[in-house]
Order: C-alpha cells, then structure tokens, then sequence
C-alpha cells in the first residue's frame, strides 16, 4: 500500500529511488529550464544542466518525460524530466504529474519536485501523481501491484496549516474520484441497477452523516416514476433510485445533485451500432460522479446540506421495452411520447429530478452522459454546462478551480417549441431533428426543475477517455465531475462578505 508525505526536503538531497522535477518551455538561448521546486537539482548540474535537457531533447512541452540516470550528481539514482508548458499553473503542473506517474516504474520511493509553493500546486500535484498513477486490474490474471511504497510531495510551505489542509483534502477527493472511475469501468453485468444500488448504500453506511434509501422497483411503481420504469422495462435487471441525504449542522446552503446511472445502454429498440456498444458501460458515469461527490463532501465535513439522487437503469431489448410511440408518465404527472428508445437518459432524470426539486433545494445539478450532440460541440475532453445563468457560472468556477475543461452553452427559445411538439402528450422525448439536440435534451430537462437555479453538466465527452492516456487521464472511466461538484459544494459553504 503507498503511503503520502508531505515535506520540505532537497529534491538534489533526497534518498527516494526516483525524484520528478518540471521544465518549462522557453525560446531563444534561455531555452528549455528547471522549474519552481527543481532549482537545487538545476545548481546540482550547474552548466551540464542545459546540455543535457539539449541532449535528451527535452524541450518542455506539455506531455514530454524523459528519464536520465544521476551518476551520483544529486542524491536520488533517478532524475525524471517531466515538461510543463510555458506556463506552470495548476493545470498544467497537474497533467505533468499524472504523466510522471506513469513513468516512474519499479521505484519504490518517489519525490516529486514540481512547483509546490502554494496550497493549489501542492493540491495539483497530488491529484495528479495520484490520478494519472491509476490503474484498474481487478480482471487481469496474474496482475501485480507495482505502485511505489512512499510518495513524497516537497514543498516549501509544506509546514504550513493551509497546505497540509490543501495535501489531505486532495487525497480525499482523489479517492472519490478513483471509486467512480472504479464503477464506470466495472463490466456492466458485474454492476446492473441492483448491484450499483447495493455498492452505493455499503459505501454510503461507512460515511458519517449519510443517510441512504434506496428504491426497487414495485417503489418505484408506487411513487410514479414511470421514466425509470419505461428504461429499464427490458431488462431482467430491474431499475433503482438510489437518495443520499447530507445534512451537517449548520448549514445554510442546500444543494441537490441528480445523476444519470444507466449501466449499460443498448439503445432498446432503436439499438446503437455494434461499434458503440463496447463502451456503452460509461452510461452510469453521472450517477458515479454525483455519489462518490456526495461522499467526498461529508468526507470534509463542508457545512452544506447535499441531496443526492441516482437514477439507476438498464436500457436493453426484450419483450416489455418501451416503444417508439409510447406515452409515459414521470414522477409528478408529466406525459412524454416515446420517440427514440436510445434517448433514454432524459426519461430517468425526469423521476430523479421531480424527487430532487421537492426537497426545494436552493440550487439544483444534474450530471449525465446525455448526448452524443455535445461531443460533436466540444470534443471528448470539455463538458457543456447549461441552465440559469448564475449556478452556470457558479459550475464554471468550480470546474476551472478542479482542473476540469467546461464550457457553457445555451437554451435557445425555440427548443421550447421543439419539446412541445407532441401531438399526443405534454412533451416529446426527441424529435430527430440533427442540430441542437444536446440543448433540446437541456430544454427538455429544465421542464423538471420546478423553477429552481439549476445547471445541466452534459458529460458525454470527458466521462469516458477511449484512447491513450494523457496527462491526469487514463484509459477509461475519468471521475470527471466528482472534483467539480465538490468545489461547487465548498465554493457554496465559503461566507460571503
């Protein structure tokens, strides 16, 4: 098991197997140098220092490491090179992290030098480190834990209160975020609506002050939740609605977070290409992010009321699947026409969303793996955020300050009309009209809002990294959101002047 430290050492005095230290991009003759926290090492190679950066080809660039044995010039046998960019904010000095973690292998030991003199870098560096170091290998026979025995974070304000704070908090939405990632890149026959149901409620019994309840299906029947029913009507897995309460005294902000859990989506009866299927275990990511930020936020005691709510399903074909042509209706009375059975994640959140706006919360977030429209918008990596203006650029903030890409999009006026177009019922699921669909999905939702300041996190991009790793990412299940909804959540408990 790796143990973290936090310390104030000499990265060129250092004893650890392997020690990391950043380089910063640069032009002309400067060219290529140390950043803040590898100066000791630069002094250590004195005039060798540029050389050598020249020989090995380290220039700087974002996602550049190299390896180079000391001779016994510093301390540490090993020297990794890891580049930074031009400019070594959190971001980048959380990237350059996840990247030196994979590099470092077989090391028992590990420093890590990158720029750390604030509470934000010391925080960047060990999620990081720790983020892009993840693995999952729970199916690979004969698969051996090769993760060192310490990693050691310097720092020179690593005495300070604010940055063992900082150091310790990280560690805590790290491990939130690696559940979820855990979760979503579970098999989807491993973790149906039921067997997620029963992982979050074990997990949630070990959280002070999480109250869990979770509802099967003949509840689901009794409350009215006739989206989640429809969905999961053609499996042999039944749906669930999984409610987390969090609820510390004193607290004068309540939040409620709804996430989009289907465990593995078919598409029904208008069934995905064979190609897309593979990966379709992804589509409980929203669901993943919401619990384990729930859990993290009573994990750091933030004074903020949290209601969470996970709207589980699984969207297969069989003789009870919904229909296109179908009319449902969702929790609170509301009819939606059935147009395209692979719209399915709109109809779950609907339940989830009526549950959730009834505790009238002040504010209101879903997360979902929604559409496939948003990825065409803003690529595999940056999530669209949509809804009221305000917790818009309140989910913004949270993201920037997380390290996580989003980008807001609009609710035109006309999609009104679009998801009123039902001849036969209140509101149309989809209509098949190609442009706009990730914000008619977004119009369609704010439907269930109850008026309430809400935002739309449609995550169908960055939940999910299909290729190579880069940076804090690896292959897989992201934890996307986790880290944004916990920053909302301690943004929301700050006192305001």
């Amino acid at each position: 098991m790796t143990t973290y430290a936090l310390r104030t050492a000499s990265p060129a005095k250092t004893r650890a197997e392997a020690v990391v230290v950043g380089v910063l991009a640069g032009e002309g003759r400067g060219g290529a140098r140390l950043a803040d926290g590898g100066q000791d090492v630069a002094d250590a190679y004195g005039r060798r220092l540029a050389p050598l950066l020249a020989t090995v080809g380290m220039t700087g660039k974002p996602g550049e490491v190299v390896k180079v044995p000391t001779a016994g010039t510093i301390g540490s046998p090993l020297l990794v090179l890891v580049g930074l960019g031009s400019e070594p904010d959190p971001l980048a000095v959380r990237r350059a992290a996840g990247t030196a973690a994979r590099a470092v292998t077989n090391a028992a030991t590990v420093a890590i030098a990158l720029p750390a003199a604030t509470p934000e870098l010391v925080r960047a560096v060990i999620e990081g480190y720790r983020l892009g170091g993840y693995s999952f290998s729970r199916y690979k026979s004969g698969a051996s834990d090769t993760a060192p025995a310490e990693i050691v974070v310097l720092s020179p304000v690593a005495r300070r209160k604010e940055t063992v704070a900082a150091f310790d908090e990280a560690q805590l939405v790290v491990d939130a975020v690696v559940a979820a990632r855990d979760w979503v890149n579970t098999p989807p026959a491993d973790l149906t609506p039921p067997l997620l149901a029963d992982e979050v409620a074990a997990a949630a019994r070990k959280v002070r002050g999480v109250k869990v309840t979770v509802h099967d299906e003949d509840r689901l029947a009794e409350l009215g939740c006739g989206g989640i029913l429809a969905v999961g009507a053609g499996s042999a897995a039944p749906p669930r609605l999984v409610e987390l309460e969090y609820r510390p005294k004193g607290a004068t902000t309540h939040v409620a977070l709804v996430g989009k859990g289907i465990t593995f989506d078919s598409g029904g009866l208008t069934i995905k290409p064979g190609t897309s299927l593979p990966t379709m275990k992804e589509d409980m990511a929203g669901a993943a992010a919401v619990v384990q930020a729930v859990l993290a936020i009573a994990r750091l005691g933030l004074p903020v009321r949290v209601t969470g709510v996970a709207a589980l399903a699984e969207n297969m074909i069989g003789g009870a699947s919904m229909r296109p042509g179908d009319v449902i209706t969702t929790y609170g009375g509301t009819t939606i026409e059935i147009s395209n059975t692979d719209a399915e994640g709109r109809l779950v959140l609907a339940d989830a969303l009526g549950r959730a706006v009834e505790r009238e919360p002040d504010l209101v977030v879903d997360v979902a793996t929604l559409t496939a429209h948003m990825v065409l918008a803003l690529g595999e990596r940056i999530c669209g955020v949509m809804g009221d203006d305000t917790v818009v650029e309140q989910v913004l903030a949270a993201a920037e300050a997380a390290g996580e890409e989003a980008w807001p999009m609009p609710i035109p006026e006309h999609m009104e009309e679009r998801i009123r177009s039902s001849k036969v019922a209140d509101l149309s699921q989809h209509d098949w009209i190609r442009w706009g669909g990730g914000l008619f999905a977004a119009a369609f939702l704010r439907t269930f809002t109850g008026g309430l300041p809400w935002a739309h996190l449609d995550i169908a991009g960055p939940a999910f990294n299909k290729g190579g790793p880069t940076g804090h990412w690896t292959s897989g299940g992201t934890g996307f959101g986790v880290a944004t909804l916990v920053e909302l959540a301690r943004s929301l408990a700050a006192p305001t002047d």
